[in-house]
């Protein structure tokens, strides 16, 4: 519902219109006039938080330009209170009210109908299309963005001085002001003109599509990662940018909705977003020879359908959960899974994927997950020889069907906090729940805000307990450190960055492929401050994009999580972790159904068995779930060498392979049926007893 100002806000608003009719009746012109300025104010508040609360009051026929109309008539009804209603400048007002709602049926046309022709058929990023045609400049981006809010506002020249017209006894004042009004509706009309015609509109379709394809056969793409989805799911597609990055052959990245490339990744990648399915099924991927597919949605039909490339189901995350084993998978060539468990997985699911469609390639994107090497020693402010170890709890959510077994965070995230943050020896406490947390149910919603002020408490409390030290130099410093960084990043992220709208950042969307590099590296250097400017035994929540869950994961020195992916990655580690068994089916059981917590210390509800964890990581030796783990890294991620990109590496040139063999046939096959079939009508149309002449041949043999 927004937050408490937004709520404030948007009451202001509902409750400010009776207030002013009121006003209006009584009538106060003192008092309408501080009321409409608290309307307005209220209405422009809502608009700049881009509050959702302004779409409900659409929902109940208060929308934006009703709202402006009300004010305006309740004006006139002031008047009219006023016994102005036989003066000129009662007459001026409405006709002012009149042409200026006359004046929003063009603005509100000529807004649309830029858009929609700078609405481009595909958008693009790294891919030269300024070269191939003529991409105007966007216009200004006061003329388009909360246009309707900002034409309506000019209505204040008017209201504001018919109420000074109608306080001091001049209608000067009202008739300047609604002057000011329409002339300004009209000025606005008049300034988006240009953009609708001539040199400023981009080019038609068909020439965008041709330009595309233009590119397409000069740079000849060999493997594509093909991605549908909404906004919340573009980390799925995220995820594999940087494996596509370090890909053998030429990549390129498909995308299927405007809102999943707006919260793209950056990428030195070519990617293209074909919202349409026409256009997508019209361009020219000849060349390709691999498709990559991160998830499974309705969409990847369109590309499914071309036959000249191979499929692949490469997922976004390899967990026991059900999502792993969908039977849509069958529809692919191939998929591909981290390492054996995978494998195991579909054929004990039984969904029709054959065993030889299967390929195990590990998991690229664990590259950044760091060994365990034991806690090491040497204190960054503390009384003790050691370093606090410290704990992730990383929860995931609640999913959508209500299952108990799905998040630990309702049934045992608070158990499981409490007995961390008082553990004893003590330990540290990260805690950084799924960005979903709460979204779908409210109990989750509340058991996460609990957790969090549970961690915040137990940081203060720590803060001033004399056991602990803090380095307030070597803070002060990494604190400097990240002030430097984060307006380097800001620096560079701020040069060739957002654009003015679809067109231009399809025009001059290329990469600077040096400045990607520094920041890639400003982002590392960032991250290694962030953890420097705090002390290490410090408890903290931890949300948002940064730092990493994989950046977590490497100053941890085990984990408490759920069934999901994060499990399934962490065991790369090698580190100890605990699973939650929040559905209570039994540490046998939840063992038997979840093959990721096969070396995992299994927690009730309570969260008793939490010792047994903390054991293992004061005393690495003493660790009995450690050579399990080991073999459970291999069976989830396959082996460590070859390295992970280079098995995938190896898989996309043997489906290629594939691919190009059954083209090669494909074309076989069709050249020996034209072949018969040409030979069989010559037979046919020959004079029998005679041969048919061939191309070139002129013995005077004719069909007859």
């Amino acid at each position: 519902m927004g937050s408490a100002a937004e709520l404030a806000a948007a009451a202001l608003v509902m409750l400010g219109f009776p207030a002013l009719m009121l006003a209006a009746l009584v009538p106060s012109v003192p008092a309408f006039a501080a009321l409409a300025a608290v309307t307005y104010l209220a209405d422009h508040y809502l608009h700049r938080k881009g509050s959702y609360l302004i779409n409900r009051l659409s929902k109940v026929r208060a929308g934006l330009s009703i709202r402006f109309l009300i004010r305006q008539l309740l004006l006139v009804l002031l008047l009219a209170r006023l016994s102005l209603s036989d003066d000129l400048l009662f007459y001026g007002a409405v006709a002012c009210f009149i042409a200026f709602y006359g004046l929003q049926a063009p603005h509100g046309a000529l807004v649309t109908l830029i858009r929609n022709r700078r609405r481009m058929p595909v958008a693009t990023r790294n891919i030269d299309l300024k070269s191939r045609i003529r991409i105007p400049d966007a216009p200004p981006r006061g003329l388009l963005h909360r246009s309707a809010e900002k034409m309506l506002h000019l209505d204040l020249f008017a209201v504001a001085g018919i109420l000074l017209s109608a306080e001091l006894g001049s209608a000067g004042f009202g008739f300047l002001g609604i002057g000011l009004t329409v002339g300004g509706g009209t000025g606005y009309v008049l300034r988006l003109l240009p953009y609708v015609r001539g040199r400023r509109t981009p080019p038609r379709a068909d020439v965008v599509l041709a330009a595309v394809d233009d590119w397409l056969a000069a740079y000849k793409p060999e493997t594509v990662l093909y991605f549908s989805g909404s906004k919340d799911s573009a980390y799925q597609v995220n995820m594999w940018l940087e494996t596509m990055e370090q890909l053998d052959t030429r990549p390129l990245i498909i995308l299927r909705e405007r809102v999943i490339l707006n919260n793209l990744a950056p990428t030195t990648v070519p990617v293209i977003c074909v919202p349409g399915g026409v256009h997508l099924m019209n361009l020219d991927l000849s060349t390709v020879r691999v498709a990559l597919y991160a998830a499974n949605v309705g969409k990847n039909i369109h590309l499914l359908r071309v036959p000249t490339m191979k499929h692949v189901f490469i997922g976004h995350g390899d967990s026991d959960k059900l999502a792993s084993v969908n039977p849509y998978s069958k529809v692919y060539d191939e998929v591909w899974t981290a390492g054996r468990a995978g494998r195991d997985r579909y054929a004990i699911a039984d969904v029709g994927v054959r065993d030889e469609d299967i390929v195990e390639v590990g998991r690229p994107q664990l590259a950044p997950i760091q060994s365990w090497q034991g806690v090491p020693e040497g204190p960054r402010g503390g009384a003790t020889d050691e370093r606090c170890p410290t704990v992730l709890y990383a929860p995931t959510w609640e999913g959508w069907d209500g299952n108990p077994g799905n998040t630990s965070i309702v049934l045992a995230g608070e158990n499981i906090v409490k007995r961390l943050v008082t553990a004893d020896p003590p330990v540290r406490v990260l805690y950084k729940p799924h960005p979903f947390t709460g979204t779908v149910s409210k109990d989750a919603k509340a058991a996460h805000q609990r957790i969090t002020a549970l961690v915040e408490k137990a940081a203060a409390e720590r803060a001033t307990d004399p056991r602990f030290v803090a380095d307030k130099a070597a803070q002060a410093e990494a604190a400097s450190d990240l002030a430097r960084i984060e307006a380097r990043i800001a620096e560079l992220t701020g040069k060739g960055g957002a654009r003015g709208d679809e067109a231009e950042a399809t025009r001059d969307g290329i990469v600077d492929v040096h400045r990607h590099e520094e920041i890639a590296r400003l982002r590392a250097e960032w991250n290694d401050a962030y953890w420097r400017s705090f002390p290490s035994y410090e408890h903290r929540v931890i949300t948002g994009a940064e730092p990493r869950l994989y950046d977590c994961f490497n100053v941890s020195d085990a984990m408490v999580s759920d069934i999901s992916s994060v499990v399934s990655d962490f065991i790369a580690s090698g580190k100890p972790y605990a699973v939650t068994d929040s559905g209570e089916l039994g540490a046998e059981e939840f063992k038997r159904q979840n093959t990721a917590v096969r070396a995992a210390v299994i927690l009730s509800n309570s969260a008793a068995e939490l010792g047994g964890l903390l054991d293992a990581v004061r005393d690495p030796s003493a660790d009995p779930l450690a050579d399990a783990r080991k073999e459970l890294k291999q069976y989830l991620l396959g082996p460590d060498e070859p390295k992970s990109i280079d098995q995938f590496n190896t898989a996309v040139a043997d489906l290629a392979l594939k691919a190009e063999a059954r083209n090669v046939g494909q074309q076989s096959r069709l050249g020996a049926a034209n072949a018969d079939a040409a030979e069989a009508a010559e037979l046919t149309n020959a004079v029998p007893g005679q041969r048919t002449a061939s191309a070139g041949e002129t013995d005077g043999v004719t069909a007859g």
